[in-house]
């Protein structure tokens, strides 16, 4: 039923947000345990302020439920209560404070997900279609519907090292009236973007600029439209780079005056810009009152006059920084402060010098610290003059032992992905697991990314610490590398000879192939690994290459649409192919069918991308055993058919569907796949219905619908899966009960039902008789519910979950 928002249920509405936004502003700065959750949902109703106002004056009428506009208004009064309640927990009530952080989490991302998705764009077109001045309207609406994303980038942790008083020199730099462009620059490592990142955190900066602080992280080729789309949410495109600078331009504008005729400040961090890219920096220069902007660089251009040269650690500082990375405390019995003091010398102070080199070797043995020092002996020390020096430097953190020589061949690997882009943790083990470590299972190449973590070579974003501690789940997080490191992954890749290189990485601009690769005469490149990237400019003009040794194919992208290259189905001894959009909507894939040329491929991913269809025309992958779609539209691929397409994959082992949101209802030839494993599907948020022919899945053993919010219930056929081991149901908001005849899982190890919220009856009778149910995951409330339970099954351990808050895994 269509209502008139600002009527009866829209004042509700507009009421609800009020009180939540007034709760919060009152709590904010009174409650320390919940200080990151609350500016968060600070932030978010701030940036929404504009367009319920917005709402309201232009008494649209819109085409959403009254229901859904009543929930949400209830939600927010709601939340308001238990905003009130965040100031009364004790600090040392670590369940409660866990089960309210992740409560006022989840109203944020609900609000955020009905404000920016389902009544903006009902408000824009209705707008369009039913009011005067079209072309007005369609220009303010664009100025108001996004709100800027404010909360772009993590805080940096409380006990950084040697920063305070840059921060403050900063600071006062910033202050200055003379100059709008304010560049902070240093060699790579020294902890630039940390500082600015500690800047736009800081509660002097934000009185001053309130929520009006961007964070855009620029690069070396940047993409215009994409650097500015990624400041909006990303609902919009903008169809050339001129209209994303003028309605930025137009935006802040808005941003800049108020009614009152008050200036707005507003501060724009513009992090990492390269001589290449340093036109961004007048692409933002609007001429707006009040407008700084904060340029990060490696390099010192000269027509800036306002310049902060952040200088590496002093003495003291990089000694605490290298003892906290090495864990110096641990081995002080064979280790002296005058050999400690040798090599901090040789970082020459660079945080990212002396955190990789720390944790290199941090608790190894004595005879890899006597090594090091040698090391540092014979080639003396200084501080860095140039990048090349700094990659020297990192190069020697990689000399490891035989047995764990592989870590810098997994190091090497992570150039294979784009710079400043999180690489997911699965696309690695996928890769590392059939190249490196044929004979060793997943789990074993964990273990090594865990280590390449620990010495600070790579850093590993855990966004489900609730279930990767308990059952090696890797689906959801991410591998993320500081920019000298990867410099010196690709550094290290390409010292052979093109055609010798055991990992070749290409970069494409535009349609401008690289020399080698357009000789007629060109020779077969021996590499097991190619990477090819190609940005928004690229036509899929694709010019033959003779790879027939290559194991791993990694391609990024950026266009609309992409096609496979033909060279594809010459390479014969292809194990691993992964596909990856790095544009915000998802691609038309095209030339999929050539993947039937390759008897080898046993693991595909695809991100953001729509695919063809598997059902109508199966494409044969006879020895294919594991799929992982990301983002993907799969609508069509998952259409019902007749055709036997489980024939098309008779090895298929694993499937892995995230956040594939066109997925409503599973089909039924799924459950054609006898020889199925795994099966995860996860943050599918249309899912509603699951086919009872999912108990034909016999040989199962681990089963995942995390976060599958309209799933209403398990089919009772589950019963049959008597190998299943791992059941994940958790975040699940609509689940209501569990299937009566569970207990028939006699296998089954781990049940995950975290935040199942409707899930409030009695456990069904039949669970006593999981005899093998060894660890239960869920919240408080489900805990209550398994204390009788436990009477029975005595070696079961209910494990409550402590919600981790951080929203780091947003970061690119």
């Amino acid at each position: 039923m269509s209502i008139v928002i600002a009527g009866v249920v829209g004042a509700a509405f507009g009421e609800g947000f009020a009180i939540l936004h007034e709760s919060v502003k009152n709590v904010i700065g009174q409650v320390i345990m919940f200080k990151s959750v609350l500016e968060n949902l600070s932030a978010t109703l701030e940036s929404l302020e504009s367009l319920v106002k917005e709402i309201s004056r232009l008494n649209v009428d819109l085409d959403l439920p009254e229901k859904e506009i009543e929930n949400m208004a209830k939600l927010m009064k709601k939340g308001a209560k238990m905003v009130d309640k965040c100031f009364k927990i004790q600090q040392y009530n670590i369940f409660s404070k866990a089960y309210y952080a992740f409560k006022i989490k989840e109203l944020n991302d609900a609000i955020e997900k009905f404000c920016k998705v389902d009544l903006q764009a009902q408000i824009l077109r209705t707008t369009l279609l039913t009011l005067e001045g079209v072309n007005d309207i369609r220009k303010h609406m664009n100025l108001k519907r996004f709100g800027l994303r404010t909360l772009s980038v993590s805080r940096p942790r409380d006990d950084i090292v040697g920063l305070v008083l840059p921060l403050k020199e900063l600071k006062m730099e910033l202050k200055k009236k003379e100059e709008q462009v304010l560049l902070l620059t240093g060699l790579g490592g020294c902890g630039k973007t940390t500082l600015v990142k500690m800047l736009r955190w800081d509660d002097e900066i934000k009185g001053i600029y309130g929520g009006n602080i961007f964070f855009v992280n620029v690069s070396k080729h940047p993409n215009l439209k994409v650097v500015v789309q990624d400041l909006y949410s990303r609902a919009h495109e903008f169809p050339n780079d001129e209209d994303a600078i003028n309605q930025l331009e137009q935006h802040l504008n808005q941003i800049a005056s108020n009614e009152s005729n008050k200036s707005n400040p507003i501060l724009m961090i513009l992090d990492d810009v390269w001589p290449e890219s340093k036109s961004t920096i007048d692409k933002f220069a609007f001429n707006i009152p009040d407008y700084k902007i904060v340029v990060t660089s490696r390099t010192a251009f000269p027509k800036f006059k306002s310049t902060y040269n952040l200088k590496p650690l002093d003495h003291e500082d990089a000694m605490s920084l290298f003892c906290r990375s090495a864990s110096v405390n641990d081995m002080s019995f064979y280790v002296s402060k005058e050999k400690i003091e040798k090599i901090v010398r040789g970082c020459g102070g660079l945080p990212i010098a002396l955190k990789v080199i720390g944790g290199s070797l941090c608790r190894r043995p004595a005879g890899v610290w006597k090594s090091t020092l040698k090391r540092w002996s014979d080639d003396g020390h200084s501080i860095f003059e140039s990048d090349k020096e700094v990659l020297a430097c990192l190069k020697k953190s990689l000399e490891f032992s035989d047995e764990k020589s592989i870590l810098k061949e997994y190091f090497m690997d992570l150039g294979s992905f784009p710079e400043d882009q999180r690489i997911p943790a699965t696309a690695l083990i996928d890769m590392w697991t059939e190249i490196h470590e044929p004979n060793q299972n997943d789990d074993h190449v964990t273990a090594d990314l865990h280590e390449l973590t620990t010495t600070n070579l790579a850093s590993l974003v855990k966004t489900r610490k609730d279930v990767s501690a308990v059952s090696n789940y890797y689906n959801e997080d991410f591998v993320t590398q500081h920019d000298v490191l990867r410099d010196l992954a690709i550094h290290l890749s390409s010292q052979d000879p093109i055609t010798e290189r055991e990992r070749l990485i290409v970069d494409i601009r535009g349609n401008k192939l690289p020399e080698w690769w357009m000789k007629q005469e060109q020779q077969p490149i021996n590499a097991r690994l190619l990477s090819i990237s190609t940005d928004e400019l690229f036509s899929s003009s694709w010019y033959n290459i003779q790879a027939p040794k290559v194991e791993a194919l990694v391609l990024n992208f950026q266009t609309g649409n992409y096609t496979l290259p033909e060279f594809l189905e010459k390479m014969v001894e292809l194990k691993v192919i992964i596909i990856t959009n790095y544009g915000f909507f998802p691609a038309e894939l095209s030339n999929f069918q050539l993947l039937k040329s390759l008897p080898y491929l046993k693991r595909i991913r695809l991100e953001k991308v729509s695919i063809p269809s598997l059902c109508n025309a199966p494409v044969p992958l006879t020895s294919v055993k594991k799929i992982s779609l990301f983002m993907c539209n799969i609508g069509q691929a998952f259409g019902n058919s007749t055709i036997q397409v489980s024939d098309s994959l008779p090895s298929l082992k694993e499937i892995n569907i995230d956040y594939c949101n066109d997925l409503v209802e599973l089909p039924t030839w799924l459950c054609e796949f006898l020889s199925l494993e795994r099966l995860s599907i996860t943050n599918c948020h249309r899912l509603f219905a699951l086919p009872e022919g999912i108990g034909n899945l016999v040989s199962l053993k681990v089963l995942r619908f995390r976060a599958c919010t309209e799933l209403s219930e398990l089919p009772e056929s589950i019963k049959s899966l008597h190998k299943l081991c791992i059941l994940d149901i958790s975040d699940c908001l609509s689940i209501t009960k569990l299937p009566k005849h569970i207990g028939e899982l006699h296998h089954l190890q781990e049940l995950h039902m975290k935040n199942c919220l409707r899930l409030r009856k009695q456990l069904p009778t039949s669970i006593v008789d999981l005899k093998q149910l060894e660890l239960v995951v869920c919240d408080e409330e489900r805990a209550k519910l398994w204390e009788p339970i436990k009477e029975i099954l005595s070696g079961l351990n209910v494990m409550v979950a402590k919600e981790d808050i951080s929203l780091d895994w947003l970061q690119k």
